[in-house]
């Protein structure tokens, strides 16, 4: 990596320091000061709870070629302190702005076709089987873990090398605006909005407010670049038409088209599930049987919208045969326990995932006599909607006909899913994951199917290793049986 400091100087004016001690480049960006420094330009960020600034000083004074200071967070005399240290020393009213910009400007310099992803649900999904979908433009740099966020896009911009193929930068929120800063940081060459749900509604209060704060992933989206959009949805279509006025290509699952309103624009790549729900052939592409590489319906969706990035980046469809898919965990998981399945969708939850993974479980195929069984936990950050929305989940496990429901939540919300869900033939409310593995150890037998889904603040993953211990085998090898 090389940042020439002239353009640094260009953007946030001359820096303090010894002019003799200027290089001409930086090799390096870095906000932890206890990595290695050597030629690298060290950006103090603030956050709740810490403070780079701290470390400012001793980061100047060892390997650190230059560093960026926000001027509110240093004492006048702390700076000509700073300043008398010698390398160069550049004072902006925002770190973290200061960060992005640095994202920015190497993601001009290395000029990689840059893919963000946003959504209500199945941002990390959308955003691997993109990066799979990609794999012959060579080694695609992506996201990882939560790098979604004001800090995380510059971290992947910067960690970007002229040897990669592209880069695919995933996009959170949490309130307006910062997706359009995370646009106007990454200026994506395609932007993928996966769907708009109710995740966050608490925050922003509507879901034409969520339609609204996920278009903003066009705010820096080149002229002539792609928006790629499920079709079918009218929140979406008119928050889009309200900002962008470039290039849209829809997708859609054939069965699925009878359904949208005939206002709406058409889908123009159109995918069709074989029966079993494996295979997914595409009108673009005649007689090509893509096997989807992740089960489920949503996830059907979302390799559409990957192929459509595939294709607008001159990848054919023929080349996603033998996807290599590898999804973060608690996603789209699955665990083999004494002979029951464990479905592990335990990362995060909102209406929309739950609802989809309810549906996963109900296509799940059983051998003779198996059964399916689901662990809800509590969505968060849902407002005045959360009552309504816990219930929609509750009554979606009720209609289709599980075995049975446990709830992991307490106050109100679960005793929503509770009412809502009344009728299963097995229904049970606890308070903790811990809580809900006697329960469980008592219904489930060998052939039957376990989902377990929950927002990340439920922990709900915990309850894993509990029942792999008491599911395995006894010594003799005899079965766990449950009624």
């Amino acid at each position: 990596m090389t940042l020439p400091v002239a353009q640094l100087t260009a953007l946030w004016g001359e820096p303090l320091g010894d002019p003799a001690q200027r290089p001409a480049q930086l090799a390096a960006v870095s906000t932890d000061s206890r990595t290695n420094l050597a030629g690298a330009l060290f950006v103090p960020l603030v956050g709740e709870r810490f403070d780079g600034h701290r470390f400012l000083a001793a980061a100047l004074a060892g390997a650190a070629a230059g560093a960026v200071a926000q001027r509110n967070r240093l004492e006048p005399g702390a700076i000509a302190s700073l300043a008398s240290a010698g390398p160069p020393l550049w004072l902006v009213d925002d770190s973290l702005q200061a960060y992005q910009q640095l994202g920015r400007l190497w993601r001009r310099q290395l000029g990689l076709a840059v893919v963000a992803v946003t959504g209500s649900a199945g941002k990390t999904t959308c955003r691997e089987l993109i990066r799979a979908a990609l794999a012959p433009l060579g080694s695609v740099l992506a996201s990882s873990g939560n790098e979604n966020n004001d800090v995380g896009v510059p971290l992947t911009l910067l960690k970007a090398r002229s040897s990669h193929g592209a880069v695919v930068v995933e996009m959170g929120m949490r309130g307006l605006g910062e997706i359009e800063r995370l646009s106007r940081c990454a200026e994506p060459d395609i932007a993928v909005i996966t769907n708009i749900g109710t995740a966050h509604i608490g925050r922003l209060g509507s879901r034409e407010a969520i339609a609204t704060a996920k278009c903003e992933i066009t705010a820096a989206l080149r002229p002539d670049g792609l928006v790629v959009i499920p079709a079918g949805d009218p929140l979406l279509e008119t928050a889009l038409a309200a900002v962008w006025t470039g290039r849209v290509r829809r997708v859609a699952l054939a069965d699925e088209l009878p359904g949208f309103a005939a206002h709406l624009p058409p889908a123009d790549r159109i995918g069709s599930l074989d029966p079993a729900g494996q295979q997914l052939q595409l009108d673009w592409a005649p007689g090509l049987a893509i096997p989807l590489p992740l089960a489920g319906r949503h996830n059907a969706r979302n390799l559409l919208l990957a192929l459509a990035v595939a294709e607008q980046l001159g990848v054919g469809a023929e080349r996603a045969l033998e996807l290599q898919v590898a999804v973060p965990g608690g996603r789209n998981r699955r665990l083999r326990c004494a002979g029951v399945e464990l479905l592990d969708e335990t990362y995060n939850a909102s209406p929309e995932a739950v609802l989809a993974a309810l549906d996963l479980l109900a296509a799940e195929p059983l051998g003779s006599g198996g059964r399916r069984f689901a662990v809800i936990g509590t969505m968060l950050e849902l407002g005045e909607c959360s009552l309504d929305l816990h219930r929609q989940v509750a009554a979606r496990a009720l209609a289709l006909g599980l075995d049975g429901l446990l709830i992991v939540a307490d106050g109100p919300e679960g005793t929503a899913m509770l009412e809502a869900a009344a009728g299963l033939p097995r229904l049970l409310q606890v308070g903790e994951p811990a809580a809900a593995l006697e329960p469980l150890l008592a219904w489930l037998r060998p052939g039957d199917s376990l989902l377990l889904k929950a927002s990340r603040g439920v922990a709900l993953e915990r309850l894993i290793p509990l029942l792999q211990e008491r599911l395995s085998p006894a010594p003799d090898g005899a079965q766990p049986t449950g009624r």
